[in-house]
């Protein structure tokens, strides 16, 4: 099969993996950087030209779309998808895994457990904090990745502070409690095809709270429970994702789905794990195309 990766950076570690584990397959593999992509529509149907040649050979896409590049690169996928071309994860599913609120509403649907979260009112911050009980809390931007734009306030003080300023300079966010009994770990566990094809724990350096690897912080092997591994397949399939990896906090009342990452970092989880994720990726295709 002829098989593309959207990506922009073809010297990065998951797509050099991706691209191994194709070839590895026989497949034809190739890397797109979905910055020089002409979408268009002729005769009623989408074409799509790369660097001015058309791009009508495709049987299928991984698409590796960074945060910076949402709105452009979710409609390439979606282009993409009007051709007929296989994509591993929708263009719906990106787009709603990038919006926090959007994310943790469809899993409120689907009755998957997250943390408390608010969405923060423009005109009644103390009253919604006020329902946290003084204890400390995560503010967090709508949109933002690798830990950027998550803050801990340990008092409602600083938090109405820190409200403040974000609502002055018209910046969206949420009010989340904090799960002090995580200890500053979460769980990344990666779905592929309905199946969790790979686990780590990450726990944040100390003097922070983030436990993301591109902060500092370390990874181990872990075997999830069955609990977490059915939270982590039920969040896959309600985002509407094929591949991506699901952040998980381990609390008091069981797993809680923390975030949905549509395009997971693949270096720490292969290396930690000694799982090969990216065949996986290849096999889900061929199993689908």
């Amino acid at each position: 099969m002829n098989i593309a990766i959207l990506s922009r950076g073809e010297a990065l570690y998951s797509t050099k993996s991706l691209l191994n584990a194709g070839e590895a397959r026989n497949h034809t593999m190739e890397v797109l950087d979905p910055s020089y992509c002409n979408l268009a529509v002729e005769n009623g149907k989408a074409a799509l030209y790369f660097q001015n040649e058309l791009v009508d050979d495709l049987h299928a896409i991984i698409p590796r779309i960074g945060a910076s590049n949402t709105y452009f690169g979710t409609n390439v996928v979606r282009h993409f998808e009007a051709m007929g071309v296989f994509s591993v994860v929708s263009s719906e599913g990106i787009t709603n895994s990038r919006d926090k609120w959007t994310c943790f509403q469809i899993l409120a649907k689907n009755q998957i457990p997250v943390p408390r979260t608010m969405y923060a009112s423009f005109f009644e911050f103390e009253e919604q904090l006020k329902t946290f009980n003084g204890k400390p809390i995560i503010i967090k931007l709508l949109e933002g990745t690798h830990g950027e734009g998550v803050i801990l306030s340990e008092s409602p003080q600083n938090a109405l502070s820190t409200i403040e300023t974000l609502n002055a300079a018209g910046v969206k966010f949420l009010l989340q409690e904090y799960i002090e009994e995580a200890n500053g770990a979460d769980v990344r566990a990666i779905v592929v095809d309905g199946v969790v094809v790979a686990a780590m724990k990450r726990k944040c350096k100390v003097g922070d709270f983030r436990s993301n690897l591109h902060r500092g912080g370390s990874s181990e092997m872990i075997s999830l429970s069955s609990a977490e591994e059915k939270i982590a397949i039920k969040a896959a399939k309600a985002m509407n994702l094929g591949f991506c990896g699901v952040d998980i906090l381990q609390s008091k009342n069981g797993p809680l789905v923390l975030e949905i990452n549509s395009t997971p970092g693949l270096e720490g989880i292969e290396n930690t794990s000694g799982k090969n994720v990216s065949k996986s990726v290849i096999g889900f295709i061929e199993r689908n195309r």
